[in-house]
């Protein structure tokens, strides 16, 4: 119960914040700015309920520890449960905090949802999208792989997963808004439906393939130095 009240919590900070940076504040702070909303928030968790959970608030990290052998099939769907819930309910607390200002519409303003083609953001195609979040997802799980490693530096991984999911902002913004996590795709996307909804099938399975890969070399170089 404590990891899954952990993971809840953290999955919501992430999606409120980060969605919100965008929603609320996107005019303001620029693409700069959200992309450090969504590396704060890991930083923040990290350090805030990494003792409990290991700060996972993103299906396809749990999905890439389990490939990595570092997690049971009970486990990766517990915590699945409780960040996909966290989501919603983070997408829904933004909602009607959005909702308090004149003028907004979710149909036209949205809640940070991603997607891709004509008229969102860079208006990039589905291979180019595909290929991004299979990308982004492989190098962010290949730095949390890394940095919660036995031989990685004690107390800097929360710093060096969020400045790398700040990095991932910067450059794939305008081209998904950057999922890399199912499900801060999720929850956004059940609230303002239609094309975020129809679209959502991308931002759930290229972030778990390219989190799959990340598990498979993590778990092989793990063989390697065991045998």
């Amino acid at each position: 119960m404590k990891v899954f009240i952990a993971e809840f919590i953290g999955t919501l900070t992430l999606v409120l914040f980060g969605c919100g940076s965008a929603v609320l504040a996107g005019g303001d702070v620029g693409q700069l700015g959200i992309s450090f909303a969504f590396g704060l928030s890991i930083v923040a968790m990290a350090y805030g309920i990494g003792p409990i959970s290991g700060c996972h608030i993103n299906p396809a990290v749990s999905f890439g520890a389990f490939v990595a052998g570092r997690m049971t099939p009970k486990d990766m769907l517990t915590y699945w449960a409780a960040q996909f819930l966290g989501a919603l309910v983070a997408a829904g607390i933004l909602y009607f905090i959005a909702s308090g200002k004149a003028g907004y519409d979710l149909a036209t303003n949205g809640l940070g949802q991603n997607g891709w083609g004509d008229g969102y953001l860079g208006e990039y195609g589905l291979t180019a999208a595909f290929v991004f979040e299979v990308v982004a997802t492989f190098i962010f799980l290949v730095v949390i792989l890394g940095s919660t490693s036995k031989g990685a530096p004690a107390g800097f991984a929360g710093l060096s997963i969020g400045m790398t999911l700040v990095m991932i902002h910067i450059v794939g913004i305008q081209v998904t808004g950057v999922s890399v996590n199912p499900a801060r795709s999720f929850g956004p996307a059940v609230f303002v439906g239609g094309q975020a909804l129809g679209q959502l099938w991308l931002f759930l399975v290229a972030p778990l393939i390219g989190a799959g890969i990340a598990g498979f070399l993590a778990k092989q170089d793990l063989t390697v130095k065991n045998d």
